[in-house]
């Protein structure tokens, strides 16, 4: 049913050549930590001892959610489309960070009721809004298909560009809730397990949001492929995401992942095409409960831990710098040989 995405293994040998290139600077062994690891991932996805950054891209997926109506948020659904406005006129954090950082951004409407066309605006409306998945699939295959395209086709776009670093944001009111059942549906576990509060729920809307998604999870028992399950609960950005990560690891692009909902998507890409995730840099760990254990089943280890719950990219616009960092010592910075400094004791 999916795009048939091609996905190639990192080549060990060469990350044996770059730890080499690495262990020779003028530092301790291992002293730079996970930024070690970091430049070594990334020169083996470029293919070279001397990876570069070139023209970093965020790309944010904004669509509503039937499941708002069942009051899952803190927020009203046409706040989705308030905030795409926001980000339009670049007054959101995602756009302050990516202004600070240089990172370009592109906003993608794959579903906001009552959004306008608008300068800036990239449109790709699959439909107004997904289905509550309460009593019904989200979308149809059709409709999933199409999201995922639209993903791949964006990052296709910002590779012709010359774009070989792409994070994702992604805005939709009640898309915690969304990708708490993905989560639940695609590792086969309690969804009561991965739901936590969005945007601010208290302790009575927590319980409501829980119950409404365990109602909604026993509707859409039974067996199904990860691709079924981003469609019966998932959203359309969900979807763009997972069709983005894929076509990125494609074309040997860094994907920087996000927070909880962006880690959702990971999970889908993953379990379709398993290399995925060489391809990811987890950028932190953020409040919502149930994102430390979807980071276990990924592998990942964040590179931050700032408490972030805002989604929109904005912990990726946020982690940026470190892989600039990691990139740059492993370029600049002198060996022993060529500074003239003294290895520690054989």
């Amino acid at each position: 049913m999916h795009n048939k995405f091609i996905i190639e293994a990192l080549d060990e040998g060469l990350a044996e050549a770059l730890m080499e290139k690495i262990n020779l600077k003028t530092k301790p062994p291992g002293s730079l930590g996970v930024l070690e690891a970091l430049a070594c991932q990334l020169g083996q996805i470029q293919q070279t001892l001397s990876p570069q950054i070139c023209q970093p891209k965020m790309i944010v997926f904004a669509s509503d959610h039937g499941i708002a109506l069942e009051g899952v948020s803190a927020f009203p659904q046409e706040v989705t489309a308030q905030m795409v406005q926001n980000y339009l006129a670049g007054g959101a954090a995602v756009n302050v960070f990516c202004r600070q950082h240089a990172i370009a951004l592109e906003i993608v409407d794959l579903g906001v009721k009552n959004l306008p066309a608008a300068e800036g605006l990239v449109s790709r409306k699959v439909a107004e809004s997904t289905q509550s998945f309460l009593q019904a699939d989200a979308m149809t295959p059709a409709q999933c298909q199409q999201a995922i395209s639209v993903g791949a086709e964006r990052v296709s776009l910002a590779a012709k560009q010359g774009s070989n670093v792409v994070a994702f944001g992604e805005m939709g009111i009640a898309n915690t809730a969304s990708a708490a059942a993905v989560m639940a549906g695609c590792l086969n576990i309690d969804v009561a397990e991965c739901v936590g509060r969005g945007t601010g729920l208290d302790d009575k809307g927590l319980q409501h949001k829980t119950a409404v998604l365990q109602q909604a999870m026993a509707y859409h028992q039974g067996e199904h492929t990860p691709e079924q399950w981003l469609a019966k609960v998932g959203g359309f950005e969900l979807a763009a995401m997972v069709g983005a990560m894929l076509q990125a690891a494609q074309l040997r692009m860094t994907i920087m992942v996000d927070g909880f909902i962006c880690s959702a998507a990971a999970l889908v890409a993953s379990q379709i095409a398993p290399l995925v995730t060489q391809y990811m840099v987890f950028c932190h760990q953020s409040a919502e409960q149930a994102h430390q254990r979807l980071l276990d089943v990924l592998g990942a280890n964040p590179l931050l831990g700032l408490a972030l719950r805002l989604g929109e990219g904005s912990g990726a616009a946020l982690a940026f710098p470190l892989v600039q960092s990691a990139c740059l010592f492993l370029n600049e910075m002198a060996s022993f040989a060529s500074a003239g400094v003294s290895r520690e004791h054989d």
